[in-house]
């Protein structure tokens, strides 16, 4: 059993790194707010086109930054859950080989 949390402990890891280095995107406003982030749910940048800003008020930029976020963020948890579903199969085949775990 020591040697699965061990291995769980060194996958768990390999798939930080994995998620630390793929890259999401939300956009708002068809691209003049983009908000980019990891698959760690991070952000990264935020970019907003100057002509835009420009004529923007403070409570539409607000919104849009928002939705621009929220779009990069639930990318970044699909890309997470799809990662760590991976891992759990990897590590375990399934529910089946989990009661191995416990000596089952």
């Amino acid at each position: 059993m020591f040697d699965k949390l061990m291995e769980a402990q060194q996958k768990a890891g390999e798939m930080k790194k994995r998620l630390d280095a793929i890259s999401v995107s939300g956009s708002a406003e068809g691209g003049k707010i983009v908000v980019n982030a990891n698959a760690s749910k991070v952000i990264q940048s935020v970019q907003i086109d100057p002509d835009f800003l420009a004529g923007a008020d403070k409570e539409e930029l607000e919104e849009l930054l928002v939705v621009a976020i929220n779009k990069a963020i639930e990318q970044a948890e699909n890309i997470n859950q799809s990662e760590m579903a991976a891992m759990t199969q990897s590590m375990f085949g399934g529910l089946g080989g989990l009661g191995n775990m416990f000596g089952k």
